[in-house]
């Protein structure tokens, strides 16, 4: 067993290790606001034929939860990254829109553009880490997440963008928020119960690991948060090669890649989808490959996640993603989400 983590255990550790007091310090924020309320009771009202769900990167893909949650309570929810909408989507900007912004930093690029474009004509309900950016003070609502300071990949303030959005949908939905409050008062637990053996999560890592080239994180439904969000932080934190799509989609190509230096991981997810993921895994292995199930019920203890709520599912689903990238990097000796040429925030479109 490998025991030696000097090489990983940089500010991005602190970062993953401070996720539960950073979940907590944003469920305690979390308040409906008069802005807030007015903008949920007028979607009630029909006074809006569609919401627009924007952002970049993980805070893109931590729209997945929301969106299905929407649509689902019978609105039109469209899942737009904001760089598509400033140029080829701009049609959907008008009066009848809700808009709803995710940016950890408030201050992107894409972010900045976007308020310029729309110079408060529609409505933005914003999510964001920074209560002086511009995206907060130009909205409409806010809702802070409270992750504190952020070395560099996401990890803080994804989770507590998930909790906020969870939260929010409730919100819109005209559902009491006070339960959902409720139920995730658990999380934050839980987050650290699983965090709590990190070590030997990465210890196990190491050798599920070894020797792999190519890199697949799969699932459906709100687990596309964590696929996404899992193919981007490991580029980001290891400079290894990893990709995220739909279960299905994975089917639709790459499953013509499949050998012994192949790893998929595989989000269980919804029950609804369950067997369809864990016959995936089945099929994996049976051209050569190496695939694991994470979920409640998996033997692999680095893919098991705590018991929890539906709801509460898309934040812990990004954990054992994020003891793949310290297993990566531990495996290649170098510090784990360290940037070398990317920056915190994107400035330049």
């Amino acid at each position: 067993m490998h025991d030696d983590f000097r090489v990983i255990e940089g500010e991005y550790l602190r970062d993953l290790l401070e996720q539960p007091v950073a979940l907590q310090h944003t469920l305690m924020g979390l308040t409906v606001s008069a802005p807030l309320d007015h903008l949920a009771r007028r979607l009630a009202e029909g006074e809006f034929r569609r919401i627009v769900l924007t952002g970049m990167g993980s805070s893109f893909h931590a729209l997945h939860p929301i969106n299905f949650d929407l649509i689902q309570h019978g609105f039109t929810s469209i899942m737009v990254e904001t760089s598509e909408l400033l140029h080829y989507a701009t049609r959907l900007l008008d009066p009848t829109t809700l808009i709803i912004v995710v940016s950890q930093s408030g201050q992107s690029a894409e972010v900045i553009r976007l308020l310029e474009i729309n110079c408060e004509a529609n409505p933005i309900i914003a999510i964001t880490n920074t209560e002086t950016s511009p995206l907060a003070l130009k909205s409409a609502a806010v809702i802070l997440t409270r992750a504190g300071r952020e070395f560099s990949v996401s990890c803080k303030t994804y989770v507590c963008t998930l909790l906020a959005l969870q939260w929010l949908a409730s919100v819109l939905c005209q559902r009491d928020p006070e339960p959902a409050r409720d139920e995730s008062q658990q999380v934050p637990s839980a987050v650290a119960a699983y965090l709590q053996h990190w070590k030997e999560h990465v210890a196990l890592l190491l050798e599920v690991l070894k020797d792999i080239r190519h890199l697949f994180i799969v699932g459906r439904g709100a687990s596309l948060a964590a696929v996404g969000t899992g193919g981007l932080i490991i580029k980001e934190s290891d400079h290894f090669h990893a990709e995220g799509m739909s279960s299905a989609a994975f089917r639709h190509g790459p499953f013509e890649m499949l050998d012994q230096k192949t790893f998929v991981l595989v989000f269980a997810g919804d029950e609804k989808t369950r067997d369809l993921n864990a016959r995936l895994v089945e099929h994996v292995r049976q051209q050569g490959a190496r695939a694991e199930m994470a979920g409640e019920e998996t033997s692999v203890t680095a893919f098991r996640l705590p018991k929890h709520s539906t709801a509460a599912r898309p934040i812990l689903e990004i954990l054992p993603v994020q003891m793949i990238t310290l297993a990566l990097a531990a495996l290649a000796g170098r510090e784990a989400g360290k940037f070398e040429r990317a920056t915190k925030i994107t400035t330049t479109e």
